[in-house]
């Protein structure tokens, strides 16, 4: 199928990419030339696992990038929606979305044929249907239904994991209009035989994506608010706790050969210091303002919230409680994106705990493997030091901050062993065994 993917971030790329690789002929399209120019040269713009080699063997075969909107839409059969819909305090800002809708509206005036849109981009329920749908009919002069189709079909990305979620996807969610849009948009997954597909209405497809994601958002901020409790109660220690409630054969059920499988979800059951990202904190307000909007008060997920709001002060808490006056105390802070295998920094427990070190006037060095560059955009070059290497970062510390759970920071107690002073280790992803370094302190976790 001819696919056409109007917007090139995170979601767009990914999808495109991957719908290549499994034979479509995709066009992605962008307003920016410079992005479009570095993929079609085979450079992926964002750190995504695995990305740029399969850009490099797709880009100028099954997939190119262009700016020339028209184009694109006019020789494909879909067009997917993946643009930003940032989240400004109160609702989802769908700036973008009209603005894509108008346009791929006013192509389809001039267009033969039947044509599919699809909303890939997270909205509240309602959204494709109430806002997308009108723009499409009111820019055309056609009607949806009958001249072309409209659908929303969610996605499941994890940042770092992005591509093997995508090739083998756990469900896909097909949202449509009719029984017409529905069976275009499954025609895409063709390929995707052996995966589960949920045939449903757009809403339910924009309720699914809100609701996986604050379930698991949830799930963290419950772990969390145990593990804040565990660390007042005498010998008593979270990853204990955890590992306990894990072992419920519900969870982590018990096979016939008496083994177990520990599914990946208990990692959403593990304290440490807040969730981050460009999806959790967004994706969970505008589903509290959703609901308040529909006269229903989110409770639980307004105290998920306020949780995450507070759990990187807890690194500094833990700081201070060996530290009381930070001005002047070196700190290497290790880790800055949100989670191993991104550049991605927003809503970062690192730049929260970074810019609080900074106001109590501690000396902070900072090490990360991909998101440096990021953080300086965001903090600015002179704000704090750079290290290259974790030996740099850690070399004069006198407290080190482990702020997000990079697989090389696991080598962490050899490297400390070979320094003739032994710095304060806080662990914010108690990823460290307790007992391997001298001094240490962990989330959720208390000496009695």
């Amino acid at each position: 199928m001819k696919i056409s993917i109007i917007g090139t971030g995170y979601v767009g790329l990914v999808s495109g990419v991957c719908l290549a690789a499994k034979g479509h002929d995709v066009t992605c399209v962008d307003v920016l030339q410079d992005k479009v120019d570095r993929i079609n040269r085979g450079e992926a713009p964002i750190h995504e696992a695995g990305l740029d080699d399969l850009l490099k063997s797709l880009i100028g075969q099954k997939l190119r990038a262009t700016t020339a909107f028209e184009d694109a839409v006019i020789n494909s059969e879909l067009s997917l929606i993946a643009v930003g819909t940032p989240f400004d305090g109160e609702h989802i800002d769908l700036t973008y979305i009209r603005a894509v809708a108008k346009q791929i509206g006013t192509v389809l005036k001039r267009k033969a044929g039947y044509h599919m849109v699809v909303v890939k981009s997270t909205v509240v329920p309602g959204t494709t249907e109430e806002v997308v749908l009108p723009i499409l009919e009111a820019a055309s002069g056609k009607k949806a239904g009958v001249d072309f189709g409209v659908g929303m079909n969610p996605e499941f990305l994890k940042e770092g994991e992005a591509i093997q979620d995508f090739m083998e996807p756990d469900r896909i969610v097909l949202g449509g209009i009719d029984e017409r849009s529905i069976n275009t948009l499954e025609a895409v997954y063709a390929a995707f035989n052996e995966t589960h597909k949920i045939r449903t209405s757009p809403r339910t497809a924009e309720m699914i994506k809100y609701t996986a994601n604050s379930l698991l958002a949830t799930l963290i901020s419950f772990s969390n608010e145990i593990g804040n409790l565990c660390s007042l109660i005498k010998d008593v220690d979270v990853v204990e706790v955890m590992r306990g409630v894990h072992l419920d054969k519900r969870f982590a059920p018990v096979m016939p050969d008496g083994s177990r499988i520990f599914p990946s979800s208990l990692t959403y059951l593990a304290a440490g210091c807040g969730f981050g990202g460009s999806c959790f904190p967004k994706d969970v307000k505008a589903l509290i303002q959703y609901g308040k909007e529909k006269g229903s008060s989110m409770l639980i997920l307004d105290s998920v919230i306020n949780v995450n709001r507070e759990q990187p002060y807890r690194m500094i808490e833990l700081l201070r409680q060996h530290h009381p006056d930070l001005s002047g105390l070196k700190v290497a802070l290790l880790g800055l994106a949100f989670k191993p295998g991104t550049d991605d920094i927003r809503e970062s427990a690192s730049i929260t705990v970074v810019r609080e070190l900074i106001v109590r006037g501690a000396v902070v060095t900072a090490f990360d493997p991909v998101a440096q560059q990021e953080t300086e955009i965001t903090l600015g070059k002179d704000v704090i030091q750079y290290a290259y290497t974790v030996e740099d970062c850690i070399r004069e510390a006198q407290a080190i901050l482990l702020m997000t759970s990079w697989a090389q920071f696991e080598e962490l107690p050899q490297q400390l062993a070979g320094l003739p002073q032994q710095p304060l280790l806080i662990d914010g992803r108690r990823m460290i065994p307790k007992d391997s370094v001298a001094v240490y302190e962990g989330i959720g976790l208390t000496r009695g």
